[in-house]
């Protein structure tokens, strides 16, 4: 079996490290050979690609493949695609991503590319854009999906959403979890010297939030509910871990509403990291407006911790009210700061809503998991090809 994935580049983010799992989790099989193509990786977010070097043969760059809409760069990566395909002959093309998966799909199809795949990590269209950015992609994904033979989702509330804009038949979906190594998260601690690393200390309330300083993450809100928090959690820390172009302008905000003592900015981490500040949390947020399933939500979870969401895209599936979290309606600041106050009081919910959370993920987050029933899904449809 010759798999080739394509992502638009390999920023340090969910959909990312989930397709490096994938194809690192195949390249392990017998009989599997698997290249994964990407565009180049800039900006503040950190890259993966080191990852993937370390493997002979599996990476392979495609220098025209950029994230922004570029005419010009778009045809010349599809060329370079329709030139690698050819060569490789997979029997299997999957994307990932807006971009590569547009192009990826039509560059598959141009040259007869058995089996075409396409996971859907989050959504490349809908409210959280305006209508006529939403209308085109909207319009760019029913084009490719009529190319996809198949589409993995990690939510089912990307299939249901996919499946109302007409895009496919139920039977051309199927879910399959995100994955990721569960260990280090399940070992993680409330370490004392970790905690004085970012000027924390044993006694404060760390509610941690980890995404890119960006657009459609959710950090507004926050800001607009910690004076208040403030007041009444005396104690609270905002430990925002992650980077982007926004950070100097929350870091401004952060001192203009009078919370600079409040939010600790622990800048780019490296992904082997992220376990060791999640272990000195005491519950995570989630408050994007744009994620298939958040990757954070269960990286929390698997170390005991509570997670507060709003019930944006597939969030619901696994931050489950009252059971392993507390899921807040989009937008309703009131609810969010009464949520974050109640864990800050209650020790026993705590613990309660991060045993349950701990016990989800270990059954349904491991990596094993995710290339098993990808693995499984390859043969199944090239067998009914």
């Amino acid at each position: 079996m010759r798999v080739a994935h394509v992502i638009t580049r390999l920023i340090v983010g969910g959909a990312q490290e989930n397709t490096l799992s994938t194809v690192l989790g195949l390249h392990q099989k017998s009989g599997v050979t698997v290249r994964l193509y990407s565009g180049p990786t800039t900006g503040p977010e950190g890259s993966l690609e080191p990852l993937a070097k370390n493997v002979d043969d599996l990476f392979h760059l495609v220098p025209k493949l950029v994230r922004p809409v570029h005419p010009i760069m778009d045809f010349l990566a599809y060329r370079h695609l329709v030139s690698e395909f050819k060569q490789f002959r997979p029997d299997i093309v999957h994307t990932h991503s807006g971009k590569a998966g547009l192009i990826g799909r039509l560059a598959a199809k141009r040259v007869g590319v058995p089996m075409v795949i396409h996971s859907i990590h989050g959504p490349s269209f809908g409210a959280f854009q305006g209508g006529i950015a939403n209308a085109v992609f909207s319009e760019a994904e029913r084009i490719a999906g009529t190319r996809t033979d198949h589409f993995i989702t990690v939510a089912n509330a990307m299939s249901n959403q996919y499946l109302s804009a007409g895009i496919g038949n139920p039977e051309d979906y199927t879910q399959i979890f995100s994955g990721f190594e569960l260990d280090p998260f399940l070992k993680a601690k409330n370490s004392k010297s970790v905690r004085e690393k970012y000027g924390l200390t044993a006694n404060d309330f760390v509610i941690g939030k980890i995404a890119r300083l960006f657009e459609l993450k959710g950090h507004e809100h926050l800001f607009a509910i910690a004076p208040s928090l403030a007041k009444r959690v005396p104690n609270i820390r905002f430990l925002l871990v992650g980077d982007g172009v926004w950070r100097e302008k929350y870091e401004s905000l952060a001192k203009r509403i009078g919370c600079e003592e409040n939010f600790v900015f622990t800048g780019l981490v490296p992904p082997e990291q992220i376990p060791e500040l999640v272990g000195m949390m005491d519950g995570l947020i989630h408050l994007s407006r744009r994620e298939g399933l958040p990757r954070a939500l269960p990286q929390a979870m698997a170390a005991a911790k509570p997670v507060v969401a709003f019930d944006c895209d597939g969030a619901s599936e696994v931050c489950i009210d009252r059971l392993t979290g507390l899921l807040i309606p989009p937008d309703d600041l009131a609810k969010l700061e009464e949520s974050l106050i109640r864990l800050a009081k209650d020790v026993s919910l705590r613990k309660t809503l991060g045993q349950a959370g701990q016990a989800f993920v270990k059954e349904k987050f491991t990596v094993e998991r995710l290339v098993e029933e990808q693995y499984q899904l390859y043969r199944r449809l090239l067998s009914n090809d």
